[in-house]
């Protein structure tokens, strides 16, 4: 039986599952599991001098970003010890942390359940050459799924909560599904998963629901890609949540196009207590929605948020403002549409100032059409991919005035509102149009803005981590919440000795 530490650095305010699936199934194996995540409990120096090996996960940008820190310290004080990193950026780790990876490493991705528990079992055996690479989906029917493992992470009460109807309520995350079926272009999903999804058995699921509840949790944030991939699978789980927990709420994140197909089953979803849906409208030009293959239109996006109105749900759109093929005008039109929309209360700052990202194996670099290929720059380490910059600098300058006046009011706690009007006005001074007045509600309004549903976590994954980020990162939840050192982005890699 091998020994092992689970480390993650971000997950989206949320205890994370990168650590408690891969402890569920080492722990069924007979293997010893113990996580720690580093966003909010300080460096295990004494955990790490007693394990067999370590798994870091790295399920996203800032996560990733995040990890190469840990990386590097973990080669700084014990350079033997084996690692598996696993996660959408399992790749682009190993990439940047290549002169950092040795023989017994493995860097996987996609369903690595089974990669994993057989590196486990090799731990202590002579390792092949060089480290190992692996993209698997695993089975098209995934053997049972053992329920989540906490391995001793911190309660509820240490992550992102709910904000509603004036009141706070605990959150526990799962996931009914992995993958997705769709091949959105600038998601790394896609890159990794190729455009199918994983059902996680209803019993397995359930079983999860239930232990989060007894924990304390009143609402259930699901962390599928998107959770209409399978809506029978959807609805059954939705069902079941009700007739067993009537009083639990959920969230889910779903595509413009699977809410528009499917209307009549959101209206069921929001009577099983689906409070809020996280849709990746992206943008509101065509032209950018059409070389991201999003498969909906600006008018679909729309559509998509009085339809979930209509339902009693909230929806909390997210945003890639800033792409090759956007324009200044572009760039207004967004703010337009959230403030049109009565969006405001629903779009926290950060989204305003999302960047594309191009990592290791993304579609986009496939076949980059013209404006695409005259943008890139090339491999970008710090971005964990290519490169490039818009054709237009006004709006590489707008993007990075929107993002850091983004990370500033998330420091000051900006309410809504006046994050609304701080980011319009930062945008439009940058684009030359301060002039532009900002229009009023012409859709469905939703209820009164504080009273709206939202996670306390307002950051996002493809956003770069914020500063604070990078100095709380094993501190315990924060600069100076601890007298442990803080793991930062990487400076000078040390390389791990052969």
């Amino acid at each position: 039986m091998s020994r092992l530490l689970l480390l993650s650095t971000y997950e989206l305010g949320a205890r994370p599952l990168g650590c408690t699936v891969p402890a569920a199934h080492l722990g069924a194996a007979g293997h010893g599991a113990v996580a720690v995540d580093l966003a909010v409990e300080p460096w295990p120096a004494d955990r790490l001098a007693e394990v067999d090996g370590v798994v870091l996960s790295v399920p996203m940008h800032t996560a990733w970003r995040l990890g190469l820190g840990v990386v590097e310290r973990l080669r700084a004080e014990r350079p033997e010890l084996p690692l598996f990193l696993h996660g959408l950026y399992a790749e682009a780790a190993a990439d940047a942390a290549a002169d950092l990876l040795g023989p017994g490493d493995v860097a996987a991705s996609g369903e690595v359940a089974a990669e994993l528990v057989a590196w486990a079992d090799r731990l202590g055996r002579p390792a092949a050459d060089g480290p190992r690479r692996r993209r698997t989906l695993g089975p098209a029917r995934p053997g049972p799924r053992p329920a989540q493992a906490r391995a001793g992470l911190p309660g509820l009460d240490a992550y992102a909560v709910l904000h509603v109807d004036g009141e706070t309520r605990l959150v526990g995350t799962l996931e009914s599904s992995t993958g997705c079926n769709h091949r959105c272009r600038h998601c790394p999903v896609p890159a990794v998963y190729g455009g199918r999804s994983r059902a996680v058995a209803l019993e397995a699921v359930m079983a999860d629901a239930a232990a989060l509840v007894a924990e304390g949790a009143r609402h259930l944030h699901l962390a599928d890609p998107d959770f209409l991939n399978r809506p029978a699978h959807a609805a059954a789980f939705a069902q079941a949540l009700a007739g067993t927990f009537p009083a639990v709420t959920f969230d889910a994140t779903i595509k413009v196009s699977h809410l528009l197909r499917h209307e009549a089953l959101v209206g069921e979803l929001a009577t099983c207590g689906m409070r809020f849906v996280i849709s990746a409208l992206e943008s509101t030009s065509d032209t950018v929605l059409a070389r991201l293959d999003k498969g909906h239109t600006a008018d679909d996006g729309r559509r998509a948020v009085r339809l979930l109105r209509r339902c009693g749900v909230e929806p909390r759109p997210s945003f890639l403002p800033f792409t090759p093929w956007t324009t200044r005008d572009d760039v207004v039109a967004l703010l337009d549409f959230v403030a049109a929309e009565d969006l405001v209360w629903n779009v926290d700052a950060v989204q305003y100032g999302i960047r594309l990202l191009l990592p290791p194996g993304s579609l986009l670099l496939d076949e980059p059409d013209p404006a695409l290929a005259a943008a890139l720059t090339g491999a970008d380490p710090e971005a964990g991919g290519t490169g490039w910059l818009s054709g237009d600098p006004a709006l590489d300058h707008c993007q990075a005035a929107v993002a850091a006046c983004a990370e500033t009011l998330e420091a000051e706690g900006a309410g809504a509102e006046a994050a609304y009007e701080a980011v319009r006005a930062t945008a439009l001074d940058v684009l030359g149009r301060s002039g532009a007045g900002r229009p009023a509600p012409a859709g469905l309004l939703g209820p009164p803005g504080p009273l709206r549903p939202r996670l306390s976590e307002s950051w996002f994954c493809c956003a770069e981590p914020t500063g604070r980020q990078r100095g709380g990162v094993g501190t315990g939840g924060g600069a100076g919440c601890s007298a442990q050192a803080p793991v930062t982005a990487p400076s000078s890699p040390r390389r791990r000795p052969s």
